[in-house]
């Protein structure tokens, strides 16, 4: 018997899963939370249903495979529930890891510890009610600045401007290291905030940096900008609404200033050039002046990183991997060991476990299929591994003392959060503490027990 462990159930991870099933191979997936979907769950904005509920549906036809089987609410890494040498000694015949990039870029800057600084993926968390995210103080004051230009800082934006309970929020500033023809967001996610955007004031920002801009042969006039960027500011019967949504472009922040209640109260910027490279492109360089803008919550979007706790070896960007010299420019699944100077056999990574913050669920799931396939090529031509059963291995992980989380598990969960969103007349209910999941799981077997019916994993439609 050889089978094959997944650690992670995000995208990657579940269409990795998925492949090597289909090839034959008993699939134990790993995941550090009590349900699948990772990133496509937790990370994707809460009203985008129609994408969440198709992809919940995908990730439960995975899991009802028969040679799939689930480990939820187990971490692994050094210092978490399982090392990698605990799941080494269950004898599988490879690791594919799609675990993604579990911590976050911090910005280096002083005074970044004070209360009301939050990396983004923190935030995202919490208001998508992952655990223990769901739970911890993410208060957000009345003037919000977010670092980054992307997608994510579009979401955190539409949330705190439209969809947060607390309403707190007056204005948002978007931050951004460079100019807006370096603007990374797509045109649909800002169509859903711009109206909170004020026309005179974003073309006042447009005019502050036009002849830094310039000087690049960059036209940023507003004609040109909302045209490329702000389709609807164009529109003769464009109004603006509050909250406010300002951009403040060719800003780096320098530090954080508390006030006597050790929350932000000031966020201190520098001025950046806007510098022509030799191959045409452009790198903002910090100048000497600096300003102060008043911020009493800032949230920063700048990138993910891969955590060492893992226990993978590291490179130069994250878990290393080892490069095909014949292809080098092709993606590397293997894991390899600088030290020693040799694979790491029969360990892989792909997705954000491969290549952090890459694309988005369609990207994903082709690197953790493709992951999938070098898993596959290198299981092939092996012996028997003699890998531990799913009872074996529950067996292994009670007597560590954790909690697993099983298919059978998650389908008696999804039972009861189906029966309290009828009951709230909601189209979605999940539960945003791990105690709460636990007690309906407890309660829902006790219903099974009594009705004497076995529940598989339903699709959401």
């Amino acid at each position: 018997m050889k089978n094959v462990f997944v650690v992670g159930a995000g995208p990657a991870g579940m269409f990795a899963a998925r492949k090597v099933a289909l090839a034959g191979y008993d699939t134990f997936l790993f995941n550090r939370d009590i349900k699948p979907g990772g990133l496509a769950e937790y990370g994707i904005y809460p009203l985008k249903d129609k994408m969440k509920f198709g992809l919940r549906k995908q990730f439960a036809q995975v899991l009802n495979l028969p040679n799939v089987h689930y480990f939820g609410n187990v971490k692994v890494g050094n210092g978490y529930d399982l090392t990698i040498a605990d799941l080494e000694a269950m004898r599988p015949a490879a690791i594919l890891f799609t675990s993604g990039a579990q911590g976050a870029h911090n910005l280096g800057l002083p005074g970044e510890t004070a209360k009301g600084v939050y990396a983004a993926k923190d935030f995202v968390y919490h208001y998508n009610q992952l655990p223990p995210y769901a739970s911890q103080d993410f208060s957000t004051g009345r003037r919000v600045a977010i670092i980054g230009i992307g997608n994510v800082a579009i979401d955190i934006a539409r949330w705190l401007l439209q969809d947060s309970p607390s309403r707190a929020t007056e204005e948002v500033v978007i931050i951004a290291r460079r100019g807006p023809l370096e603007i990374k967001f797509d045109k649909k996610e800002i169509g859903y905030v711009a109206r909170h955007i004020e026309h005179d004031a974003l073309a006042a920002e447009l005019d502050r940096i036009k002849d830094r801009c310039t000087s690049c042969n960059q036209d940023v006039s507003p004609q040109s900008v909302f045209a490329s960027h702000f389709p609807m500011l164009n529109e003769e019967d464009f109004t603006s609404i509050s909250p406010r949504l300002s951009f403040r472009f060719l800003s780096s922040p320098t530090a954080v200033l508390a006030g006597t209640d050790g929350r932000i109260e000031k966020l201190e910027v520098a001025e950046n050039d806007l510098v022509l490279s030799t191959d045409g492109s452009t790198k903002a360089v910090r100048t000497d002046q600096k300003t102060l803008l008043d911020i009493d919550t800032l949230i920063f979007a700048i990138g993910d990183k891969h955590d060492e706790q893992l226990g993978l070896p590291m490179g130069p960007d994250g878990y290393a991997t080892l490069a095909d010299p014949e292809h080098p420019n092709n993606p590397h699944f293997e894991v390899w060991d600088p030290t020693n100077t040799c694979p790491l056999p029969g360990h892989f990574v792909a997705g954000w476990a491969r290549r952090a913050s890459t694309g988005l669920v369609g990207i994903a799931r082709h690197d953790g299929e493709l992951g999938a396939v070098k898993t596959i090529e290198y299981v092939q031509n092996l012996p028997d591994t003699n890998t531990l059963t799913e009872p074996e291995i529950l067996a292994f992980l009670r007597k560590k003392g954790l909690h697993p989380v099983t298919k059978s598990d998650l389908a008696l969960l999804g039972t009861i959060e189906q029966q309290q969103a009828a009951l709230r007349k909601l189209n979605y209910f999940k539960y945003s503490d791990n105690e709460s999941m636990f007690r309906a799981i407890a309660e829902a077997k006790a219903q099974t027990a009594q009705s004497g019916e076995e529940t598989r994993l339903q699709p959401i439609s």
